[in-house]
């Protein structure tokens, strides 16, 4: 079956997947305790990706801006970052990272964001010389990349800023990429079998936060400044997304001989088994009976579904790079026609990804894999009729297409805001799997039931 990579035709975006590169270097600054992002540039360009923030988790993120207006173009915006720093400083006495976050504009303009830090510290230390606050200079211009560049940038920056080479640890460094806080849970839950420290990179499971009896409830990140700058020192480094994360892991390696591994993102069987050797081979510490348990469930779940609702079921899948690859490879797995892949910026380095060729050799069906996408490339081939769709997988901003053509759709990825919750469950690890699978079956089942397309098949399997 043929495998094909194309740049979309069109110059122009409609209905974009993904959101510019500032707004993934804000997900990543969120991730890190004790941390506000302020991100240089227009107000809008911090209000709606928290915005994005809210409705994916329900939950409210520290976010400030230098809140740039017109005279900046002319006089630069250096006095805004110098007004913005005095204040997170003067108002917030637990903080000890600032991540400077550039946008378009103050790219545009020119602003020196490495001299104006320079020039910042020097007044933190005559106006606050009690306090050690960190500054990094994160640039992200939104007219090239993507959030997914954003995050990597940002993980880059923070990991090249703070690592400092001390006494070796046992920590194993899990670069996560852009995961779920359920995700995370699963990360830490397979470790634990494993009886591994992992020092997680970014611990965002603190972003399922409890209303307490006082009444506080407040989402932040779990990784410490201590965690980044303990990096350095870690028996290895495992990065789980090779676009959100696998940077950071090879400068450790270059710099401070950190052994690195760049392991396909763990959706599905295969892929976790390679996740848990990986593990092993760093950490000489052997898979544990009650991880090859989970794998048995997992597998068992799938073989319950895939014959009977999965095989041939043709599927378009959309959203950030390593999670579409994982997905795609998870569907051949269960015997889904992974159709149409859409992955929606401008990394040309998709060319070269070795995940191509494995799901060429895989493939059970003729698959695009379309890069520069956009969600027009979707909603065209289903009203040309130029592919068949029985499922799509991505985040919410795929809805009305699923809607309007009545196809079931599967949340999976950022943002998903018309489903609650769906940010507490892995898709990664076999657990994940298991939920993968189970979630598209009860899916496709519902669809069934609606249209009254064989649902009397569900009274007899």
């Amino acid at each position: 079956m043929s495998c094909e990579l194309m740049l979309k035709e069109r110059t122009g975006i409609i209905n974009p997947m993904y959101t510019c590169q500032p707004a993934g270097a804000q997900y990543a600054g969120i991730g890190v305790k004790d941390c506000i992002p302020l991100v240089h540039g227009g107000q809008g360009c911090s209000m709606f990706v928290r915005l994005l923030f809210a409705q994916h988790f329900k939950e409210n993120f520290d976010i400030a801006s230098s809140s740039l207006h017109e005279s900046a173009a002319v006089f630069g915006g250096a006095v805004r970052v110098e007004e913005a720093v005095e204040t997170l400083i003067a108002r917030y006495p637990h903080l000890r990272i600032i991540p400077i976050i550039t946008t378009c504009s103050t790219e545009t303009i020119g602003d020196d964001i490495e001299g104006i830090i320079r020039k910042v510290n020097q007044k933190i230390k005559e106006n606050h010389p009690d306090r050690d606050v960190k500054l990094i200079a994160i640039h992200t211009p939104s007219y090239s990349g993507s959030m997914v560049t954003g995050y990597d940038n940002a993980i880059s920056a923070m990991i090249k800023a703070l690592a400092k080479k001390g006494d070796p640890s046992e920590k194993l460094n899990i670069f996560t990429g852009w995961v779920n806080p359920g995700d995370v849970s699963e990360i830490k839950h397979i470790l634990s079998e494993m009886q591994v420290d992992g020092n997680i990179l970014l611990d965002t499971e603190t972003f399922d936060s409890p209303i307490m009896p006082d009444k506080s409830a407040f989402a932040y990140g779990n990784t410490t400044i201590e965690d980044i700058a303990d990096s350095a020192n870690a028996l290895g480094s495992i990065a789980l997304s090779r676009y959100e994360g696998a940077n950071a892991a090879t400068f450790l390696k270059e710099k401070f001989d950190v052994p690195s591994i760049i392991t396909p993102t763990p959706i599905g069987i295969n892929n976790t088994d390679i996740f848990l050797k990986n593990i092993s081979e760093l950490t000489e510490k052997p898979i544990p009976e009650s991880l090859v348990i989970e794998r048995g469930k997992a597998i068992d779940s799938i073989v319950d579904l895939a014959h009977m609702f999965f095989a041939n079921k043709k599927v378009a899948i959309f959203g950030n790079p390593d999670l579409v690859f994982g997905l795609a490879q998870f569907c051949l797995e269960c015997e889904l026609e992974p159709v149409l892949l859409l992955l929606g910026d401008d990394n040309s380095s998709y060319k070269k990804d070795l995940r191509l060729k494995e799901l060429e050799e895989k493939a059970n069906c003729d698959m695009q894999i379309i890069w520069n996408a956009d969600l027009w490339e979707l909603e065209s081939r289903i009203k040309n009729k130029t592919i068949d769709v029985d499922l799509i997988l991505g985040h919410s901003k795929g809805r009305y297409i699923a809607i309007d053509h009545n196809i079931p759709m599967v949340r999976v990825g950022f943002p998903t805001f018309d489903r609650a919750g769906l940010w507490k469950y892995p898709v990664i690890g076999y657990k994940g799997a298991e939920w993968l699978a189970e979630t598209i079956a009860n899916t496709l089942f519902a669809s069934m039931e609606s249209k009254h397309d064989r649902e009397w098949i569900i009274n007899v399997w």
